[in-house]
This record gives structure tokens, C-alpha cells and sequence, in this order.
């Protein structure tokens, strides 16, 4: 296996991740999961658009361009000869002494790899089952930080509890689950929660904002109550890895007839076109 190390492409054993960088010491970096299909990066543009705008957020200069991260990452996919899989890459603050301080002079440090990974067609088929958790995270939910404990947490209570992923609420309201944005349907109408320091601003997500104004699909992007729950005829995930997936019950009560809903069908469908 192959790691993008910097500017290098070696061999995973050659690669060392020093005590004191601070992606390790702090979680204090940044992450993308690029969807590959045939050989190419989905959306790649958008994927660099976010990993540069939360990086401005935490006052990193990336250290690569556009162009030069997206070489690099092909070489990287041509290197494993991969057609179909997930390419994960992390860019951290770099190695200094251990300090709540940023360094003065950091040095960033990137790292890539890619794993095979074929579209999850029984799942997007059958739905997950979810449940209800508090969102228990910092307010920079926006910021796709190596930071994820709040999120794992968040999983992890759910499959405690014997369901496959968690929903989570703050103040009342739906935000997102474990790793994925979240949407509804109620009374024919689609909706997700508006982007801002609460969510994540997912890829996936804006692809079928796109889909859905291109085929003028009623939608609203703002944050559903939980009083609401009763109202819900459909419920789905979006992220980039899993593309979309039906959640058939929440709470252990049937969402629906506990099956995919039309919606969520169609819009699977027009997913897969793009791709």
C-alpha cells in the first residue's frame, strides 16, 4: 500500500508520524474522503473548496494548490491501481513542541491513501435504523476537523443502544447524524438543515441541492423539530462514501411503511446519474 506523504508517494511502512505533530498531539488538522468511480475523483473541486475554506477558519495555509494536490492524488490512485474506492487525506498543523499555542512558523504535514470501496448497494436498499442521541459537540460543526470524538461518541451510544447510527438534537431541533448530513420529508417536501456552525456543509449534500432545484423538487434548508418526528413520511443520510441512505426507523418506530420512500428512490437515482 502507498501513502501521499507530503510531496512523496511511498511505502506505508516508510511513513512516520512524529509524537509531536500536532494533528496527533491536538487533532489540530483537517480531513477530506474523496469518492473515487472509474478511476476519477468525484467532485474533487468542491472537496478542495471546503478542505480551503475550513482551513482559512482555523488559520492554516494549506501547503499544496489545487492543481498540485489533485496531481499528486492521481499519481496516488494510478500508483494502487484503483478504479473504485475512498480517498482519505489529512493535512495537520505540523510537528512543534507541544503547545496550546499555534506555532509561529508552522509546517504543515499532508498524508493520503486510498482504499477499495464498492457502492453499498444493499444498504442504500434496505435503510438504516437510527435513534434519537443529543448533540453533544462544539459549535464549529462546520469545520471538517480531525477532532471527531463528539461524533463517535455519538455512534457509539446508538449501536450501545442496538441501532445502526444516531440523529442527533440540540435544543429541540435535528442537526445531523454520526457522519452524515440529514434529511426529512414531510407533507412532500424535502428538508435539511441549513448550513452554518451546527452541520457540516457535505458534498454529497450539495450535489443534491443541485438535482433538486434542477428538477425544482420542493425543499426547505432549515432545522426540523423533534416535534415533528410524527410528520416524517421519509428520512435519508447523505455523505460522500455511502452517497444515500434511507433510514426505515427511528427510535424503533417505522418510518413510513419502513421501506425506501419515493423521494428518497428517485433522488438515489438521479445521484447515480451525476456520478
Amino acid at each position: 500500500m502507498h501513502i501521499l506523504w507530503n510531496n512523496q508517494i511511498v511505502e506505508r511502512s516508510t511513513v512516520k508520524i512524529d509524537i509531536e505533530d500536532r494533528g496527533y498531539q491536538f487533532g489540530d488538522g483537517l480531513y477530506e474522503a474523496i469518492r473515487l468511480y472509474n478511476g476519477k475523483l468525484f467532485m474533487y473541486n468542491e472537496h478542495f473548496d471546503r478542505l480551503e475554506r475550513c482551513a482559512k477558519k482555523i488559520r492554516l495555509d494549506l501547503p499544496f494548490s489545487r492543481l498540485e494536490l489533485l496531481r499528486r492524488l492521481r499519481k496516488l490512485v494510478e500508483i494502487e491501481k484503483l478504479s473504485e474506492g475512498d480517498v482519505y487525506l489529512q493535512v495537520t498543523r505540523g510537528i512543534a513542541p507541544r503547545n496550546h499555542l499555534f506555532p509561529a512558523k508552522p509546517q504543515p504535514v499532508l498524508t493520503a491513501n486510498v482504499t477499495p470501496f464498492s457502492r453499498p448497494v444493499t444498504l442504500q436498499q434496505q435503510g438504516k435504523t437510527a435513534c434519537l442521541v443529543k448533540d453533544q459537540r462544539w459549535l464549529h460543526c462546520d469545520i471538517k476537523s480531525l477532532s471527531l470524538l463528539g461524533n463517535l461518541l455519538s455512534l457509539d451510544e446508538a449501536v450501545q443502544r442496538g441501532f445502526d447510527d444516531a440523529l442527533l438534537v440540540r435544543d429541540g431541533y435535528f442537526t445531523e447524524a454520526s457522519a452524515s448530513n440529514l434529511w426529512f420529508v414531510i407533507n412532500g417536501c424535502l428538508y435539511t438543515h441549513q448550513d452554518g456552525p451546527l452541520v457540516l456543509p457535505g458534498i454529497t449534500k450539495l450535489q443534491l441541492l443541485r438535482i433538486i432545484h434542477q428538477d425544482q423538487l420542493p425543499v426547505k434548508e432549515m432545522a426540523v423539530p423533534v416535534s415533528a418526528l410524527n410528520q416524517i413520511e421519509e428520512c435519508f443520510l447523505t455523505n460522500s462514501i455511502e452517497e444515500i441512505i434511507p433510514v426505515i426507523s427511528i427510535d424503533g418506530k417505522l418510518v413510513g411503511n419502513g421501506q425506501p420512500g419515493k423521494l428518497t428512490k428517485l433522488l438515489q437515482q438521479k445521484y447515480l446519474e451525476q456520478i
